[in-house]
Formats: C-alpha cells, structure tokens, sequence
C-alpha cells in the first residue's frame, strides 16, 4: 500500500519552494529541463527536506524505504479478513470525524461526524468501538486494525481519557463517549484489536488523507 503524498518540494522547477497537491507541483515541473522535486506526507516533512537538498532528501527515501522493506519482511502483509478504522481532527480540539473501512476494497462501512469540536484520540477510541459493535452485530470474526496506541490503551480499560472539558459544542459527542464506554461495559467481544504497522503497511486505508 503506497502513502499518498501531501506536499511536494521543488528546489529546481519554475518557482522552487513547497506545493500542496502534485497538480499545483506539475504545473512548475512540467517542461522544465532538470527539475528537481519530491513528495512528502506532512508539510513539516516537506519543509525540513526543503531546508537541506534534493540530494540529502534521495538518499533519507532511500535509507526509508529500506528500513520499511526489512519490516515488511519481517511482518508480512496485514491480514486482509480485517477491517480499519481512523479519525481525523482539524485542530486539538477542533472539527473531527471517524470512519470504519473494509480494509482489502477500502469499501466504507461507517462513519461519522463532523463533530464541531473533539479531538484525534476521541475519534479514534470512538472508532474502535463502534468497529468493535458493528462486528458483533453483523456475527463477523474479522480483525480490527488501527493506528492509535492511545485509543487501544483506552478501549482495554473501557474509559475514554481525555483532558477534554465538555461544553456546549461538544454535548453530542460526550453522549457518544459515554455510550462507547457503556457498550465496552456491557459486552463481550473477541475481535482481536491490531496496531497497524504504518512504517511497513502504508497509512491505514481508513485514513482521510490530511496530513
């Protein structure tokens, strides 16, 4: 699974710098002899890699995909009789959403938000449950992925622990949260919770693609 890239430096093209998306970037490249350019996942990969050379850049990709080659290796693949989960958050607090996938086709089986105000860690504790009810009810013996530490250390211990204060904005998403814990409470489970390997695997296909 290839990460889709974000940002793209140009320290040779038409006007060098940092572009977000490889339209904006081609439209510098495109026709100019020599160009020298590249894409990141996050605009700070982007502007470290701009702050040194194209040739520093080429050998840290290399050394990268080096070290995720050996991993996968060491791993293998992902269990595709899975599904995964994954939020996004536009800011800390800020709007957030979550949404569970079918991991092999990327086919959405849920998903919810925007919520006006919430974090990453909420969205992604709230995803795991929700993942984890939508495989109880529908009797499926599917593995659950997820790239959150956090919220699989929350779901073990039924508790979402976040510092985030309720408030006006956020009521809906409080009811939420106290309804993931009252199903962790509740029921039972046996769908095995995994941390997706992102250095080996690529972003989780859940992922919204903002970074």
């Amino acid at each position: 699974m290839g990460q889709k890239k974000q940002y793209y430096v140009i320290w040779k093209g038409k006007n060098p710098g940092i572009y977000k998306g490889w339209q904006a970037c081609k439209k510098e490249v495109d026709g100019f002899e020599g160009a020298r350019y590249m894409g990141f996942l996050s605009r700070e990969a982007a502007q470290n890699a701009f702050e040194s050379s194209y040739e520093d850049s080429l050998k840290a990709n290399a050394r990268k995909k080096k070290a995720s080659k050996d991993l996968l290796k060491k791993i293998g693949p992902p269990n595709y009789r899975s599904i995964s989960v994954d939020a996004a958050s536009s800011g800390n607090p800020g709007i957030m959403e979550y949404q569970g996938v079918d991991t092999k086709s990327g086919k959405k089986l849920f998903r919810q938000g925007p919520f006006e105000e919430g974090t990453n860690n909420i969205g992604e504790f709230l995803a795991i449950v929700h993942g984890l009810a939508y495989l109880k009810k529908h009797q499926s013996s599917r593995v659950l992925y997820t790239d959150s530490k956090t919220a699989m250390s929350w779901v073990r211990k039924k508790k979402c622990n976040t510092q985030l204060k309720p408030s006006e904005k956020n009521t809906v998403l409080f009811q939420m949260i106290r309804r993931a814990e009252e199903w962790l409470h509740s029921n039972s489970y046996e769908t095995p919770v995994v941390k997706w390997e992102t250095r080996a695997w690529g972003e989780i296909p859940a992922d919204f693609g903002r970074k």
